[in-house]
């Protein structure tokens, strides 16, 4: 009754990228940041120059343009006082960043393709001013994190995502410019994204673990009493990124952190849905990351107190079968006729689960459920 290998790798990559948010290149999982920054999109150009608005925007089926006369070339085969078209994401009423993203070889403009962003001079110093793509990336985000929360929203946003795309490990080395005051303020300020306070959750962590590894209490405790107010401050299960607040506890804490999480009733079958997704997704985090601090062993174990939730159980059952915790063998064959009844990606879950494990209680069970709906356990193993 046993499946092949093939089909164990196949079900493991196939539902951990549909149920699970990967983490093992970003710095922050929790913050689903897109998109590249404005220095990597610089560099990346063939021409970088600023230019000033000069026509109207105009819908070219369906792509905005606007013509700039070009006022500065700072590199690339562009020509001051030249006229070019440039695709904008909307109407610019002034100076821009012009971004040659295409072929310039060519004798006449349509060769090229030209990008437009709405700058002031302020945003114009900072697109010049960041450290090329391909320096280190520790030493590229000493030099965002002063501009994190910056006044103007475009580099505000632009400085976030630098972090947000980064490495954990890069982010840990860059953490003496973080300023542990204004990370903990913006914890609780009402007019910070929401979307980034998974980050700055995590953050406050990396800054308190460094605070207590350089034995510095003070700033340690700060972030601790910031970190914990903000995790247990009243909210519905929807709030954005709690998920980092519980990844930086980790971060902080360590072991300790799941004790913490089980204590306030975040790691049970009656947890709220969206806090049990949280909690999954910290407990991820700290699987890919945190294993000197927090035994992967422990992780697993504070997964698996999470089966029985219907709001995870799916993604839960996953989670171990990657985590090779078979202990639970007798749980997650139990949930083919509870949970499964009702969602059939429980039950896809539970028979890649059982095939993958290699216990003999796991082919017993195998072999029950297949005896008594083979239709239903061949479509699940597919």
């Amino acid at each position: 009754m046993r499946c092949s290998s093939g089909f164990v790798v196949s079900w493991l990559h196939t539902l951990l990228v549909f149920l699970t948010a990967a983490c093992a290149e970003a710095a922050c999982p929790f913050c689903d940041v897109v998109g590249r920054p404005l220095a990597v999109r610089r560099d990346a150009s063939q021409g970088v120059a600023i230019g000033e608005a000069t026509g109207e925007a105009r819908d070219d089926d369906g792509v905005v343009r606007q013509a700039f006369v070009v006022r500065s070339v700072l590199r690339g085969d562009v020509r001051v006082d030249e006229t070019v078209t440039a695709r904008v994401a909307g109407p610019i009423d002034g100076t821009a960043l012009l971004l040659v993203t295409g072929d310039e070889r060519g004798a006449d403009e349509t060769s090229r393709t030209i990008e437009a962003i709405a700058a002031d001079e302020m945003l114009l110093g900072y697109a010049v001013a960041a450290p090329q793509a391909e320096a280190p990336a520790p030493e590229r985000l000493r030099w965002f994190a002063r501009w994190l929360e910056h006044p103007s929203r475009a580099i505000a946003e632009d400085a976030f995502m630098e972090f947000g795309l980064a490495h954990y490990r890069d982010v840990v080395q860059a953490a003496d410019s973080l300023d542990a005051r204004k990370l903990c303020q913006w914890l609780v300020e009402p007019a910070i994204d929401q979307r980034r306070r998974g980050f700055y959750g995590l953050a406050v962590g990396i800054v308190a673990a460094g605070a207590l590894a350089r034995g510095d209490q003070t700033e340690a405790n700060a972030c601790l009493d910031a970190l914990e107010a903000a995790i247990a401050a009243p909210a519905d299960d929807l709030r954005a990124g709690y998920d980092g607040l519980l990844g930086g506890l980790l971060v902080a804490r360590g072991e300790a952190a799941i004790d913490i999480m089980t204590r306030r009733g975040l790691l049970a079958t009656d947890t709220r849905a969206g806090d049990a997704r949280h909690a999954l997704a910290a407990l991820r985090f700290a699987f890919e990351f945190l294993g000197e601090s927090v035994p992967r062993n422990r992780v697993a174990d504070a997964a698996a107190r999470l089966l029985a939730n219907p709001a995870v159980a799916a993604p839960v059952v996953v989670d171990l079968a990657r985590y090779e915790h078979w202990q639970s063998v007798d749980e997650v064959a139990a949930l083919w006729e509870t949970l499964g009844r009702d969602d059939p990606l429980v039950r896809r879950a539970v028979a890649g689960y059982l095939n993958a494990c290699p216990h003999e209680a796991a082919r017993r069970h195998a072999g029950t459920i297949a005896a008594a709906a083979p239709e239903t356990w061949a479509a699940a193993v597919q």
